[in-house]
């Protein structure tokens, strides 16, 4: 397995992949997703013999916060430890950097919390409106 940053033309595969898992209403139209993963520091994907099956992306000042925005694996890969590498690919070894995710998913908690991540009593959001998809 290949972990490392996506390229321009899997772009579309890792469109499909969160379109199938469920990211519908997260990753909008192709167009609309390629201006997302370009403009993101982090966007690292897993690929086996040439196909996308995993990816990753977020946010960092990489001194002291950091934002896990997705994490996907293909239904076919999960439980086989890609999640697991693709989560420690974009957070990296910092361990002053503090990370912070929204793990609303099945499944999600129990997931980040065998990497060592918590439940937060001070985190705060303000929602984008329904509307306001991307």
């Amino acid at each position: 397995m290949e972990l490392r940053r996506v390229r321009p033309e899997e772009v579309q595969s890792v469109h499909e992949l969160l379109m199938a898992s469920g990211w519908k209403d997260r990753v909008g139209d192709l167009h609309q997703f390629a201006a997302l993963v370009e403009a993101s520091q982090i966007a690292e994907v897993a690929v086996i013999e040439n196909r996308v099956v995993g990816f990753a992306r977020g946010i960092t000042d990489s001194q002291s916060n950091g934002y896990l925005s997705m994490v996907v694996v293909t239904a076919a890969h999960r439980g086989k430890g890609i999640g697991r590498r693709l989560v420690g690919q974009a957070t990296g070894s910092n361990p002053k950097i503090t990370w912070v995710l929204r793990a609303g998913r099945e499944g999600a908690s129990e997931f980040f919390a065998k990497l060592g991540f918590e439940q937060s009593s001070i985190a705060m959001e303000r929602r984008r409106a329904q509307s306001a998809r991307l």
